[in-house]
């Protein structure tokens, strides 16, 4: 049993460090990770296109080069959706690997922690008991 335990906790950790990082983007880009439509519309959007000129523009004194607002939005919005991606997969993969005992654990306490963190239920657009069906 001990084996479990040190399983379920490394899957929780892993999960609250990629929910924790989810749930911040999706906060500074405005997204509502519990609106289906909005996270559609996220997933979507074709992927930024690879920068083959650097376009950094350089300020006034040279000494600083500044990536636009816009830029570092998009690269955000793409680290979200591949975050997301990532969850799903990780989520998948340790359904199938370990089972829904173990995966119902690790997720219950990745929220439980994350909550205790101050971060809203389901802040990172997951709610372990609708994941799991549960009433």
């Amino acid at each position: 049993m001990q084996m479990n335990d040190d399983l379920t906790q490394r899957l929780g950790d892993s999960m609250e460090a990629l929910n924790a990082r989810i749930a911040r983007l999706a906060m500074v880009l405005g997204v509502d990770l519990n609106n289906r439509a909005a996270v559609d519309g996220l997933m979507a959007k074709p992927q930024i296109p690879a920068v083959d000129i650097e376009r950094r523009r350089a300020s006034d004194d040279g000494a600083h080069v500044r990536v636009t607002s816009e830029r570092r939005q998009a690269h955000k919005r793409e680290e979200l959706r591949g975050l997301l991606t990532l969850r799903y997969h990780m989520e998948a993969t340790s359904l199938t690997d370990h089972g829904w005992t173990v995966t119902h654990q690790a997720m219950k306490q990745a929220e439980e922690h994350m909550t205790r963190q101050g971060f809203k239920l389901g802040a990172d657009g997951l709610s372990v008991n609708d994941f799991f069906k549960i009433t």
